[in-house]
C-alpha cells in the first residue's frame, strides 16, 4: 500500500509533470501534429511487431528484440514517440489537461497512455531541456497490439516492482533524494537517478547575476544542490525501496521549482 510519504513524488511522476516548462499540448487524437525533430526513425511493421522490450533511457525510448535495438527514438521527437507506440501497442487513451490540473508543474496538453503501463505527455513546444515529451513507466509490462507482452524497464534492467535497496545505498547523494515523513517509524520514499542525461548547457537560461549565483553557492559537503535545476535524466521513484514509477526527464535535488 502506498502511503502519504511518496504521494507528491508519485503524483508528479504519474501525471508526467514538467520540471522545466509549462507547455500547451497537441489536439486529442492528433499524434501527427505534435512536436517532431527532422530525423524521424524508420522501422518496418514486421520488425516492430517482433519487439519484446522497451527501455526508457535518459533521453530516448529504445524498442528491442532479444536484447538488440530495433529502433531508438529521441525524446526530442514527440511525433515518432507517439506514432511508434501507437503502431506497437495500439490506440492509447488520451487525456486533455489544462495548465496546473495535475499540480503546479503540470503542463497543459495531451497525455497518451497505453494499458495503464506507459504514459507519454506530448508538448507542443519543446521544454527548456530540449525534450518534446515526458515519459512515465507505471508497470513492468504492457500488452502489444498483436497480443504479446512487452517488457518495460529503465537503465540497468530496473523495473517497476523491483527492490533497489542496494542501488539506493550505492548511489551518490547528488543523484538521489528522500521524501520525508512526519512519522519517524515510517520507511522513506526515494527518487534515484538511474542514468544522467539532458546536458546542463541545454537547460533554460535565466537573468540571475553571477553575484546571485555565488551568494547561493553551497559548500563541498552540500554539493548535491549546487545547481538549482539539480541533476536530470531517468529516475526511479520508490515506496520504501520498491520501484513504483520510472520517469524521464526527472530532476533530482532541484531547488528552483518548475
Amino acid at each position: 500500500m502506498v502511503t502519504s510519504r511518496p504521494l507528491l513524488a508519485l503524483g508528479v511522476a504519474v501525471l508526467a509533470a514538467s520540471a522545466t516548462v509549462l507547455a500547451t499540448g497537441a489536439p486529442a487524437g492528433a499524434a501527427e501534429s505534435v512536436q517532431t525533430s527532422s530525423a524521424t526513425p524508420s522501422v518496418s511493421n514486421g520488425k516492430l511487431k517482433r519487439v519484446d522490450a522497451i527501455e526508457l533511457r535518459a533521453e530516448s525510448l529504445v524498442l528491442e528484440r532479444d536484447h538488440r535495438t530495433v529502433v531508438d527514438v529521441s525524446m526530442r521527437d514527440a511525433r515518432s514517440t507517439v506514432s511508434l507506440l501507437n503502431r506497437l501497442l495500439g490506440t492509447p487513451s488520451r487525456t486533455q489537461t489544462a495548465e496546473g490540473d495535475g499540480g503546479a508543474c503540470f503542463p497543459a496538453g495531451t497525455t497518451y497512455t497505453w494499458g495503464g503501463a506507459i504514459r507519454v505527455a506530448a508538448l507542443s513546444t519543446p521544454a527548456g531541456l530540449g525534450n518534446a515529451v515526458e515519459i512515465r513507466v507505471l508497470r513492468d509490462e504492457v500488452r502489444s497490439r498483436s497480443g504479446s507482452m512487452v517488457e518495460l524497464s529503465g537503465p540497468h534492467g530496473v523495473q517497476v516492482g523491483d527492490d533497489i535497496e542496494r542501488r539506493i545505498e550505492r548511489t551518490a547523494p547528488e543523484d538521489r533524494m528522500s521524501f520525508g515523513s512526519d512519522d519517524s517509524d515510517a520507511p522513506s520514499a526515494w527518487q534515484v537517478l538511474l542514468q544522467r542525461g539532458w546536458d546542463d548547457t541545454e537547460q533554460r537560461t535565466d537573468d540571475r547575476s553571477s553575484d546571485d549565483r555565488r551568494a547561493r553557492a553551497r559548500t563541498d559537503d552540500d554539493a548535491a544542490s549546487t545547481d538549482d535545476s539539480g541533476r536530470n535524466g531517468v529516475s526511479a521513484l520508490t515506496d520504501d525501496t520498491t520501484v513504483t514509477v520510472l520517469g524521464s526527464p526527472m530532476p533530482v535535488n532541484a531547488t528552483d521549482g518548475c
